[in-house]
């Protein structure tokens, strides 16, 4: 519908912006959060619906069940690569409609499956895979809105997008345990199965886990479709976005996204067995949502922060932050079976929640101010006409490179609680793997003050 294209967009045009730009921008940002909010929820479903699926009568192994929690995070940090170029090819709006009505797939097919403890293995694997449409949604919403807002403002609306959307993880951890002990849809929701535990039986419906966000996922997709829009000026092709690959700070910024992305999604994902395995008489599930909700909403402080003080340097703090938080930690970890103290422990773990959101939202504003100021100084002295020309490709490479670096750091989700694993696994206990997060996190302190935070840095910002 050509009425939701906008031909002309110039945010960095004061008396455009406050005349017309703000409502606008702001419009596309409050119907985005809600349809990212639903992606990061179907992405995370897993997380709790294995858990039930032994108690209503799968027979999978512990080790089958370990890779339908897994294979979301895999396959949405993957999807993630090819959303991270497909706003400017297909559009905004049109793609955040697309993209959100995808989840109504796995949604269904969870709901189906759950109900017939025969259904084949191979079917969940493929609904987990599909959950990674959720995953991969997050590349595509955040270059979207980086198109809306002007250079002061980037990164409070990518805070508050990504911020709220991220509340999706700890949302599903909260709501699912609930809408799981009610018939919420009735008779057309299907038959509980009956579950005992502790010699009492009660009726469960693990299929509520995908329905519940049926209604909200169609909502969504209807109201960006006809309330979003579509930028002329942000139409691009792969080859043209391509470019970032030939851009050293793209790479830079993918492994600093991948400490502080990577952390909150793979702290989320391990959380819960960390505990369990750590504290086996903590029910773990009491607390596994604090961490995602946490860091969720500390990240449009991230933002705002970095808006006033500069994303260089609060990621350098924050980076020194969350090395001494896993350091506290291990100091708080019970080892060879004795001692432990779960306060401490929990405490230090959300510290560590509140860092990765905070390093989230610095890392994710300084992404177009260094792709702004690289090449604003390439068109230095090359007349008006190439000042303004380096603003939009400035922008068209900033919105590829905050899809690609959020692809990078998603795979944190599936390595941080493997790493949990193959250390227990390999030692006894998680400290190897702690150990190792402590090394990459120093390796970020120096590059974020090398290249970015320190006095005469090449790129400060």
């Amino acid at each position: 519908m050509a009425s939701h294209v906008i031909t002309q967009w110039n945010p960095e045009d004061k008396r455009f912006w406050d005349s017309s730009g703000r409502g606008v921008a702001q419009r596309n940002l409050w119907l985005s959060i809600p349809a990212l909010t639903l992606a990061f929820a179907v992405w995370m479903v897993w997380s709790v619906v294995v858990v039930n699926l032994p108690a209503v009568g799968f027979k999978y192994s512990t080790n089958q069940l370990f890779w339908l929690a897994a294979l979301p995070a895999l396959c949405g940090a993957t999807l993630r690569i090819f959303y991270s170029f497909a706003v400017p090819i297909f559009g905004g709006r049109r793609w955040t409609a697309i993209s959100t009505a995808t989840l109504l797939l796995p949604a269904l097919g969870i709901g189906f499956a759950v109900q017939k403890p025969d259904t084949p293995y191979e079917v969940m694997v493929v609904l987990a895979l599909l959950c990674g449409f959720g995953g991969g949604n997050f590349a595509s919403s955040m270059a979207n809105i980086s198109f809306f807002f002007p250079k002061a403002q980037k990164g409070y609306a990518l805070g508050m997008n990504a911020g709220l959307g991220n509340l999706g993880v700890s949302i599903v951890q909260f709501v699912v345990p609930l809408v799981i002990t009610a018939g919420v849809f009735g008779a057309i929701g299907g038959q509980p199965a009956m579950v005992t535990k502790a010699g009492q039986t009660s009726p469960m419906w693990l299929q509520n886990a995908g329905f519940i966000w049926v209604p909200f996922i169609l909502a969504s997709a209807v109201a960006a479709w006809f309330g979003m829009n579509d930028l002329a000026e942000a139409k691009a092709s792969f080859a043209d976005q391509a470019v970032i690959f030939k851009r050293k700070h793209n790479w830079l910024m993918c492994w600093l996204y991948l400490g502080t992305f990577g952390s909150f999604i793979g702290y989320s994902a391990g959380f819960p067995l960390l505990i369990k395995s750590q504290f086996p008489g903590i029910n773990a599930l009491q607390y596994a949502w604090l961490g995602p909700l946490v860091g969720a909403l500390v990240r449009p402080l991230g933002g705002w922060l970095s808006d006033k003080l500069g994303g260089a340097r609060v990621t350098f703090w924050n980076f020194i932050v969350m090395a001494g938080g896993v350091f506290a930690v291990l100091q708080f970890l019970p080892h060879g079976g004795q001692g432990g103290n779960f306060t401490g422990f929990l405490i230090s773990f959300m510290c560590l929640f509140a860092a990765s959101g905070i390093g989230n939202g610095s890392t994710f504003r300084m992404i177009p101010v260094i792709f702004l100021t690289e090449r604003q100084r390439a068109a230095e002295g090359q007349g008006t006409a190439a000042k303004e020309q380096a603003v939009k490709d400035a922008n068209k490479e900033a919105a590829a490179v905050l899809g690609f670096s959020s692809a990078i750091g998603a795979y944190g989700g599936f390595f941080i609680p493997k790493s949990y694993g193959t250390s227990i696994a390999m030692t006894g206990s998680p400290d190897g793997a702690l150990y190792a997060f402590i090394f990459f996190y120093a390796t970020c302190i120096a590059m974020t003050w090398w290249h970015y935070s320190r006095k005469n840095a090449q790129m400060p910002c």
